[in-house]
Formats: structure tokens, sequence, C-alpha cells
């Protein structure tokens, strides 16, 4: 339970000083913050990426092994068919259309990129399957570019902290907070608030009362 001081400053806190508080808690709580999918290039980052959509990482990391022991390079993925890819894939989400998407996207790599995943957000969403979130986050991981993808934990968690305020959507999420977090450690603030929202801040039950950042939580302040 807030206090009514605590309720006072925190209804005071301008969004800068939220930010700042929050970044800190971050960077001393969650030193390291990386992605869970499981990968060892950006051929296979782009893959992973693309099979989460609307799934787990724990599930994607299931298939990927077997699916990059028989497509080991961008080239050899190229050279298959969706039905193939499919056998490998059954178990995600929606297998049908990432089996066709990912055959599709390895060909206009190989055609049009030269076999080299492209690095630039423009480019990569030229790809069948890739989306603007898709697109952040490879850039983000692979290349350290500051781009924020926002999914729906990020969304989330972004509005209940009060970092957004009443954004429209993941593009007008992704804007708000841009704005303010430093360019440096966009990639890192990407996981921050991915990973605080698959484990801390969940949808249903968030954890608040064992949260590090209910102090300073729109969220917790209205409940309380």
């Amino acid at each position: 339970m807030l206090d009514r001081l605590q309720l006072l400053e925190f209804r005071q806190m301008r969004t800068k000083e939220r930010y700042e508080k929050a970044l800190a808690w971050f960077e001393e709580n969650m030193p390291v913050a990386e992605s869970e999918l499981n990968f060892e290039n950006e051929y296979q980052l782009l893959v992973a990426v693309m099979l989460s959509a609307q799934c787990t990482d724990k599930r994607v990391n299931m298939v990927t092994p077997a699916l990059f022991q028989a497509y080991p390079t961008i080239a050899t993925l190229a050279d298959s068919t969706a039905e193939k890819v499919l056998s490998y894939i059954r178990s995600v989400s929606y297998p049908n259309s990432k089996a066709e998407h990912l055959v599709q996207m390895a060909k206009r790599v190989m055609e049009v990129y030269g076999g080299e995943i492209p690095d630039t957000r423009e480019e990569l969403q030229t790809l069948a399957g890739v989306g603007r979130k898709t697109a952040n986050v490879v850039l983000a991981v692979w290349w350290n570019q500051p781009t924020m993808a926002v999914d729906t934990h990020i969304f989330r968690v972004a509005e209940r902290l009060g970092l957004t305020t009443k954004a429209k959507n993941p593009l007008d999420s992704e804007q708000q907070l841009i704005k303010y977090i430093p360019e440096s450690i966009i990639p890192k603030a990407h996981h921050w608030l991915l990973l605080h929202g698959r484990y801390t801040c969940i949808a249903r039950k968030p954890k608040c009362e064992t949260c590090g950042l209910k102090e300073i939580c729109r969220y917790f302040s209205k409940k309380n």
C-alpha cells in the first residue's frame, strides 16, 4: 500500500522523472536482459522471431533445432517448399502461413539481397511475414540498433507504469517510449519491459506486491 505522501509524490511525478526511475531500477535489478530465443546468427534470429508471432519463445525453441538442422542456411531454406517446412513447425501457431512466409522470405533474401539478411527496417519489411515489430526485434537484437519493438507485454507494461499514456496502438506506444529512452539503451530497454511483462507485470494477475516498480507505477497507485 502507498501512503498519502507517496501518492502525492506519485501524482506530481513528471514523465521524464518516471522514466529515469524506471530505467535506473531495471539497470540495477536486471543488468542482463537478452532474448530468450535460441539462435546463432541473423538468419536464425529472423526465422525464430517470425515463428514467435503469437507463440511462446519456449515453443519456438522446441522446433528450431530440427528446423535449422534441416535448413542450416538461408539458401537451403529458399530451395525448400512450404509443405516441407511445415513438417518441422506444425506445433507453432499459424504453421501454414508461417511456413509459406519463411520460404518466400528466404527466396527474396537470395534473389534481392544476395543471401544477406538486410539490416534496415525498410528492407526487412519487404520480406514476406516481416512487419515492423519483427524488423525492430531483429535490428535491436542482432545489430544493436535503437529500435523498440512493442508487443503485447511491452504495450501493457508501458501503459501500467505510466511510461506511455493512452497509446492508441503499438506504433503510438513505440513513439512515446523512444522519445524518453536514451538511444544507447533502447535495445536493452526492450528486453527489460518485455521480461517484466512476461514474468511480473502479467496480464490477468500482475504481481504488484513483489514488484520493485510499484512506487512509480500508475496502475498500482490507482489500485490503492
